[in-house]
């Protein structure tokens, strides 16, 4: 989750018009009378009155100012030299221990609890292990120019974290993970058509991300539905569209990598997004690093952090180099 000071709708309403249609009575018929035909030429039609043209539902001012306030808090933090692009560098250097130890706290534990009112506690190892199919679902109010890039930027990241994980992971097929770009205004109705897309996800357990605080930029919910209870089959991640542009990347950099089982965050974690500072906003090659050991086929799905530690110190130590 990424919100202020952490990495951190209403319905849309239609006026339905109803119109009473009048009931015609037939009267008995009359003989025509039939007249010569006339050389003046026929009257010309009148034209069709125009096509009212449709008029979009007008921003709430409860949206307007969230994006104001978004749009002051982006640039607060460039001018901070916060949401770094970079990846980090020399000023970053990090050993195959610190990255081991990164790892235990960022895979082996929960950001959030359940309802993302408390901080989660202690994890076993929890990942994918069918195909990852991202979905993006926007909301009504979104402009095409913004789903055009929101929607590149989610299928690239999508080839991204395949290549860097080794696990199938697109943006095509039936999706089990959705994206949902919506604001204030119609978050409720896309949750509401994220709940139809994925079986066994009911609009109950997608309450937490309906009902999310102003100063969360964005979340993401991840779902067992299978027999293993430490095998996610469903995520889904709701970016708030009246994030500024950067923002909203960075939403997607790490929602979307959360979703797939690096579910925390850790004040430790240099250079890299799951750190509550907001000092990276882009997926670094630490990161990258995490993503990688989290599917290393030598750890099994529902290992606890001291029965992985021993793997993931050698997984660190042959991805990070030297010793641990």
């Amino acid at each position: 989750m990424r919100g202020l000071g952490q990495k951190a709708a209403r319905w849309t309403t239609t006026l339905a018009c109803v119109v009473g249609l009048a009931a015609c009575t037939a009267s008995a018929p009359v003989s025509p009378t039939l007249k010569p035909p006339s050389n003046r030429p026929a009257p010309a039609k009148p034209p069709k009155p125009a096509a009212k043209p449709q008029v979009a539902n007008p921003t709430s001012q409860k949206s307007a100012s969230l994006r104001s306030y978004l749009n002051q808090v982006q640039r607060a933090q460039l001018t901070q030299g916060l949401l770094r692009r970079d990846g980090g560098g020399a000023d970053t250097p990090y050993t195959a221990d610190v990255l081991a130890r990164n790892f235990e706290q960022i895979a082996f534990f929960n950001e959030y609890n359940g309802t993302f009112t408390g901080r989660g506690g202690a994890s076993p190892l929890r990942r994918w292990s069918a195909p990852v199919r991202m979905q993006v679902i926007f909301g009504a109010g979104v402009p095409p120019s913004q789903r055009n890039a929101d929607g590149f930027a989610v299928s690239q990241y999508a080839n991204r974290l395949a290549r860097v994980t080794g696990h199938p992971v697109s943006a095509t097929g039936t999706p089990n993970f959705i994206v949902i770009i919506a604001g204030e205004d119609d978050r409720t109705e896309a949750l509401q058509t994220a709940a139809q897309r994925i079986p066994g996800i009911s609009d109950t357990s997608l309450r937490a991300l309906r009902d999310m605080r102003r100063d969360t930029y964005c979340a993401v919910a991840a779902y067992a539905a299978g027999p293993n209870a430490n095998t996610y089959t469903a995520a889904v991640a709701v970016i708030r569209s009246e994030n500024p542009d950067l923002l909203r990347l960075s939403c997607i950099h790490e929602e979307l990598a959360q979703g797939l089982g690096l579910a925390n965050d850790s004040p430790a974690a240099r250079p890299s997004i799951f750190n509550d500072d907001d000092e990276f906003a882009l997926l670094t090659r630490h990161d990258e690093q995490l993503l990688r050991m989290l599917y290393d086929r030598r750890l099994r799905t529902g290992m606890t952090a001291a029965e992985a530690r021993p793997i993931v110190r050698t997984l660190a130590r042959e991805i990070a180099g030297g010793p641990v």
